[in-house]
């Protein structure tokens, strides 16, 4: 569990150290006063990146050049670790116990955060891309492996489109093959992870609207073949000749027309999608459930307890689906939510939640 944070220039939020060592923690204040903020520094602890911007140096506070969060984490009872994030010179640099480390996948499994939050809303209405994002960071979180195997494959996939756009065309049979090598491995590892995904997600969604049979539809771009009635993945040659059989096309569009990054990702029931006629409150909470979905398969793969960031998304439901949905939260090792001053969270804290007010980037207890 997180023990404390010690911020420097970090957003709005003022110069000093919080305590976050209790098992739930809770940031009340109006919007802008900094809640989000302090979420944001536990993610980018976890993670080394913000999930509300790609550009680092928005993060600064106003009118200073740098910024820093050191974190303490506890692992267990005598694993305790130090990641410390620091940006100046407009570089940012990332330790973990005082050791710079050379890639962000060597804090990934350190910090087991998993986030709640608006945005999420894209994976249930926004485009493919954010579906297969999803399922990608789901496999990530316990599979260090298939960081690289993304970096690889996207790797191939943009000097594959490079040579098409450039008509230098010497190289494609080189990239093909490796293609097929990387990207099988990602499909393979979709699949089974949807196909776990399922078991858990159908379940909660059914027990939180009563509505049966809704799931996630997995359509890979490379589609499996029948043999003797039985479904199997593709073979490396066969990926490598259906690669070949579209080259005029991929030439003719300057582009790669499939291939795991063309897979499609999405909610049916009954055979029929989903999403289309749902109703907008129904899209939301698919967006909440895949995330309690998303920790469940989480603790089933590591037999470890993730931690929960939950970002003002409790306000969007409405309170019977409230209810029910805090009721059936997934197992945590800590809790954070923020929430706005007005919201009921009386009715969700124990004797042992610390309560934070926030206003200005400040907290007081």
């Amino acid at each position: 569990m997180f023990l404390y944070q010690t911020f420097y220039n970090f957003r709005n939020l003022k110069n000093d150290t919080i305590d976050l060592s209790s098992r739930e923690v809770y940031f009340v204040g109006e919007n802008g006063q900094g809640k989000s903020n302090i979420l944001e520094s536990l993610y980018y602890s976890a993670y080394g990146v913000s999930f509300r911007t790609h550009v680092d140096s928005q993060i600064v506070k106003n009118g200073e050049n740098n910024f820093s969060i050191n974190s303490l984490y506890q692992k267990k009872e005598n694993d305790t670790h130090k990641i410390s994030v620091i940006y100046e010179n407009s570089k940012k640099r990332i330790e973990k116990n005082g050791k710079k480390i050379q890639d962000r996948k060597e804090i990934i499994n350190t910090i087991p955060c998993i986030l709640f939050c608006h945005d999420d809303l894209r994976f249930a209405v926004g485009e493919p891309e954010n579906r297969r994002f999803f399922i990608d960071q789901s496999l990530i979180l316990y599979d260090s492996d298939y960081i690289d195997e993304l970096r690889n494959y996207k790797k191939v996939l943009k000097s594959r489109n490079l040579v098409l756009k450039n008509h230098e065309y010497d190289m494609l049979d080189v990239y093909d093959r490796q293609m097929a090598q990387t990207g099988l491995i990602i499909q393979q590892k979709r699949k089974k992870t949807i196909f776990q995904f399922n078991q858990i997600f159908s379940k909660i969604y059914e027990e939180i609207t009563g509505i049966p049979g809704v799931s996630i539809s997995y359509h890979p771009s490379w589609k499996e073949v029948e043999i003797d009635g039985i479904k199997k993945a593709p073979s490396e040659p066969e990926i490598e000749m259906l690669l070949y059989s579209n080259r005029e096309k991929d030439k003719y569009l300057e582009t790669s027309i499939n291939g795991p990054h063309r897979d499609r990702i999405d909610f049916v029931k009954d055979h029929h999608f989903f999403i289309p006629t749902a109703s907008t409150g129904q899209r939301r909470l698919i967006s909440l459930l895949l995330r309690a979905a998303q920790a469940v398969f989480y603790t089933r793969a590591t037999e470890q307890k993730p931690i929960l960031l939950m970002d003002d998304v409790l306000l969007e439901l409405d309170p019977e689906k409230r209810t029910k949905f805090t009721a059936m939260l997934p197992e945590y090792e800590q809790l954070f939510c923020t929430f706005l001053p007005g919201e009921p969270y009386e009715h969700y804290k124990k004797d042992t939640t610390k309560v934070y007010n926030i206003k200005q980037g400040e907290w007081y207890e």
